[in-house]
This record gives C-alpha cells, sequence and structure tokens, in this order.
C-alpha cells in the first residue's frame, strides 16, 4: 500500500518447526545520511505480540496517512523512519520469548555487566531450558539479533543524529520508558540529551502515565542489545547522538483486570479481551508519533552545549542521586 515510499529489505531467513520466515526491514523518509532517523522495533520476544502489534499499527497509521496528510510528506523530507516490526518471528511461531534456538535475543549481545546481576533474570549460560539463555560464550550472536545490529548501524548510529524505540511488555502495572544502561548502574554518555527529550516530552504530554528511567534503576542484566549498540555507536561515530529507548508496557495491568490471563501464556504478556488491546493500540500511538518528530526536529530541542552541564546536573539529581561522583562508562577502545 506504501508503495513508492517504502523501501523493504530482506535481512535474513529463519527457520521454525519446518516454515521459514522473513526477517524484513520497511523504511521511508528521507535516505540522505545529513538527515536524522528514527527506528521502531517490536517481537524481539516472541511471546510479546503486542509489541509487535503496537508498531505495526503505526506503520499503517503512516502508510494510510501518505495518501492525504501534507504535514507527514513534509516531516518524511526531513527524517529517515526505520521499522523492524517483528524481530522474532520464529518465536512468534512457536509462543516461546526465545528464538527458535532456544536464545533470549535481549540477552545475546557479547556484553557483560562488570557489577552483580539477578539469577537468571540476567542473563545465563547454563542451559536453553532455562529462561534468560545468553547463548554459550564466544557463539556469534543469533541471525535475528544480529539482523537487528546491522538495520541500527547502517540506518541510525551512521546519522549524526538517531532514535530508537523498542517495543516490549510484561513489567508492572505502568508503562514504562527506559533508557541505558542495563549492564551499569552508571550513566550513559548522553545523560543530558536524554533530560533534554525527557523535559520536552513532559511539556507536550503534560498528562502522559510513563515512568522515564534508566533500566539500571529496576535491574542489571548481561548482553543487552541496546547497551552494546549505544557502546558500538560511540566507538564508531563519536560525535553522533544515538539514543535507544524501550517501552515496556505493564502488562500486570492487564492481569490485574482478567487474573484469568495468568493461566495463559499469552495473557500474562498481552491483552486477551479485544477493547483492551484496541485502547493499547490507540494509547501508544502518540509516543510513537512524539519519537518520530522528536527526531526530526532534533535541531529545536537538543541542548546546547552550554546547557548540558545543567541538563546533566538535573538529570543526575533525578535518576542518580546516590552516585558520589559524575562519572561515565568509558567506551571501549
Amino acid at each position: 500500500m506504501g508503495g513508492e515510499h517504502l523501501r523493504v529489505r530482506t535481512l535474513g531467513k529463519v527457520d521454525a518447526s519446518g516454515r521459514s520466515f522473513d526477517l524484513l526491514s520497511i523504511a521511508m523518509g528521507n535516505p540522505s545520511p545529513d538527515a536524522p532517523a528514527i527506528g521502531y522495533f517490536g517481537g524481539v520476544h516472541g511471546l510479546e505480540r503486542i509489541g509487535a502489534e503496537v508498531v505495526i499499527a503505526y506503520l499503517g497509521n503512516l502508510v494510510q496517512r501518505l495518501k492525504w496528510d501534507s504535514v507527514l510528506h513534509h516531516q518524511l523530507a526531513s527524517v529517515r523512519m526505520v521499522f523492524m516490526p517483528m524481530v522474532n518471528p520464529g518465536g512468534m511461531w512457536l509462543n516461546t520469548r526465545a528464538n527458535p534456538q532456544g536464545i533470549d535475543l535481549m540477552r545475546n549481545a557479547p556484553l557483560c555487566s562488570q557489577e552483580s546481576v539477578p539469577f537468571l533474570l540476567g542473563g545465563q549460560r547454563l542451559s536453553p531450558a532455562l529462561p534468560w539463555y545468553r547463548g554459550a560464550e564466544g557463539q556469534p550472536m543469533q541471525d535475528e539479533a544480529q539482523a537487528l545490529c546491522d538495520v541500527v548501524m547502517d540506518e541510525l548510529c551512521s546519522r549524526s543524529f538517531s532514535m530508537a524505540l523498542d517495543c516490549h511488555s510484561g513489567f508492572g502495572v505502568q508503562d514504562r520508558l527506559w533508557f541505558p544502561f542495563a549492564h551499569t548502574a552508571q550513566p550513559l554518555h548522553h545523560l543530558a540529551e536524554i533530560h533534554a527529550l525527557h523535559r520536552v516530552f513532559g511539556q507536550t504530554h503534560a498528562h502522559h502515565n510513563y515512568v522515564i528511567e534508566p533500566q539500571s534503576l529496576q535491574y542489571l542484566t548481561h548482553g543487552d542489545l541496546w547497551d552494546h549498540l549505544y557502546l558500538q555507536c560511540r566507538e564508531r561515530h563519536p560525535q553522533h547522538v544515538f539514543l535507544p529507548l524501550t517501552l515496556e508496557m505493564g502488562s500486570w495491568m492487564w492481569v490485574k483486570k482478567n487474573p484469568r490471563q495468568l493461566f495463559s501464556r499469552h495473557g500474562i504478556f498481552n491483552p486477551l479481551i479485544a477493547h483492551r488491546q484496541q485502547r493499547v493500540l490507540r494509547r501508544h500511538m502518540a509516543l510513537l508519533d512524539f519519537v518520530g518528530r522528536a527526531a526530526a526536529s532534533q535541531a529545536r530541542w537538543m541542548p546546547e552545549p552550554s546547557e548540558r552541564a545543567l541538563h546533566e546536573r538535573q538529570a543526575r539529581a533525578r535518576w542518580y542521586p546516590e552516585l558520589p561522583r559524575p562519572t561515565r562508562v568509558s567506551v571501549p577502545a
């Protein structure tokens, strides 16, 4: 339906129970390397269908608007928008969190925390029969994880400014927006930019219900793909700004309203009643639209060099009050 406005890439194939699935990315907007970019990702965990559905719903919204929305065409002239709605189609087909090889893609990056992580939850190499399996030591990343990394490095990190939003579900009773790091309690280099984005989002959507915080405030993990990609981007393009965000939809809200969902594997992570699913799909459209506009308009809200110190102090007071001194994670040489 998007026709000439869309560029579709097949990044590879994965097999699951005799079926073969393409790993697809879809891009629209300005292909110039000078344009900022925003990436939308979903379906990293096969059980969290609602994440893929939110990304697909927003992609469908944009495609329908291409027919009549001149404001959208103006926006697309200044930004690149990239979608990978279903990172783990094999896991979704098999109704598993992990991919068909039993590996949790969000624990699969070659990055280890030097701090204490929760047992199992933080990533483990004991067995694929246990949850949160990282894969064998020294094994290359899984095809799905590598495809996501390729899209991010090619389409996002290669530009001077980019953002990403990865849609998940299953944590708590409130929707959360996480930013790196997950492997350390120390702040990321672009803390001032994250705080400026947090401020403009609060000003624009004054009554939003998202908790915005570093993932490390909840728990630490090994092998987080977004930590890995952020550090890779810093290493290869130290002057570029890449801001990856993770939407964790609070699926316990759906269970609370319908306790019978506890007896369904999908019910723990997804709204099973039709009107609740529709409400979730509506609820997050404003967020997905906001990050796209923020990427396109980054020059209007990004802190000036003279403002970065103030933003960083305010961010530390909000998110890292117990840190004894202003330290940053060093970029690997």
